[in-house]
């Protein structure tokens, strides 16, 4: 029985090309040898999984601290995964700006992207035709907006773009308490049907998630960690005593606020409405979601 893993990379990569007022990576930029450094990393995970026995089961999800597809290494190497046997799905997190030729590469059944509208940094109509692309190239993607209430129009403008095939989701602003009055829930929800179930902050100590059993976070260096928001160390990937860091723990945080970490706890039965969708955040039932039927 060989390993049956979600992997959530995060590697030294801390830089983007946009500037979003609510990020901390915004307009930073890394020198050559830095950069250098992320994609010696990169290639060293990819190697490992590459490497893997046939009988292995694995899932990628990219979730850098800021744009990585901007970065040929990043290009070139999920489409390495994506022709693996032992994968199952890659996918990665990103605003949509690279050049998107790279895609014809991969293998694209398994690849699927998780692609976020940033008004401030990019026209709607740019973002669109990069969607058109997506969708003529027949990748699965999501497409999703911070719920920023100065940003509602523009997330209604994006829903009604769209076909209904693609799922928009829209991420709650929880910075700032009673951020949301009933009618801005309303209409968020017009826009993504799913917007309560992001729109809390979940109970989560001593309760049981996936994560740091078939749930891993790791960083540059391969060091794992159960998730993103737990910083305790339990081992190391490229040790190989891997397996024995694989057990069911409960959670030793208060709270879980993000959809990455809360997806992974199975009283919410988010694994079953999301599917084979999980990494991109696309819900099995997209295209049922949505009134809209045309990319304008």
């Amino acid at each position: 029985m060989g390993l049956d893993l979600t992997l959530l990379y995060r590697g030294p990569l801390v830089s983007c090309n946009y500037g979003c007022e609510y990020c901390p990576f915004a307009k930073r930029s890394q020198t050559a040898t830095e950069l250098n450094q992320d994609r010696q990393a990169l290639k060293r995970f990819v190697d490992w999984i590459l490497q893997r026995p046939a009988g292995d089961r694995i899932r990628v999800l990219f979730t850098p601290w800021g744009e990585a597809l901007i970065h040929p290494w990043y290009q070139s190497e999920i489409a390495r995964l994506t022709h693996c046997p032992q994968v199952e799905k890659v996918a990665i997190q990103t605003n949509l700006s690279c050049a998107l030729g790279w895609v014809e590469a991969c293998h694209k059944p398994k690849l699927g992207l998780w692609t976020t509208y940033h008004p401030v940094e990019v026209k709607r109509q740019h973002f669109l035709q990069q969607c058109r692309r997506l969708i003529e190239g027949q990748i699965r993607f999501s497409v999703g907006i911070v719920g920023l209430k100065a940003h509602r129009a523009e997330a209604q403008a994006l829903r009604q773009a769209l076909p209904d095939s693609i799922y928009v989701w829209v991420n709650a602003y929880k910075r700032q308490a009673d951020y949301y009055t009933s009618e801005d829930i309303a209409q968020f929800t017009a826009i993504d049907p799913l917007f309560g179930i992001n729109n809390q902050v979940y109970p989560s100590l001593g309760h049981p998630c996936r994560a740091g059993e078939s749930v891993l976070s790791v960083d540059g260096e391969g060091n794992l960690r159960r998730c993103h928001f737990i910083p305790e160390q339990i081992g190391n990937l490229y040790q190989p005593d891997l397996e024995q860091a694989l057990y069911a723990r409960p959670c030793t945080n208060a709270t879980c606020r993000c959809h990455i970490g809360y997806v992974h706890m199975p009283e919410l039965g988010l694994d079953q409405m999301f599917g084979t969708g999980l990494l991109e955040r696309i819900p099995e039932a997209s295209g049922r979601l949505f009134a809209s039927t045309t990319l304008n």
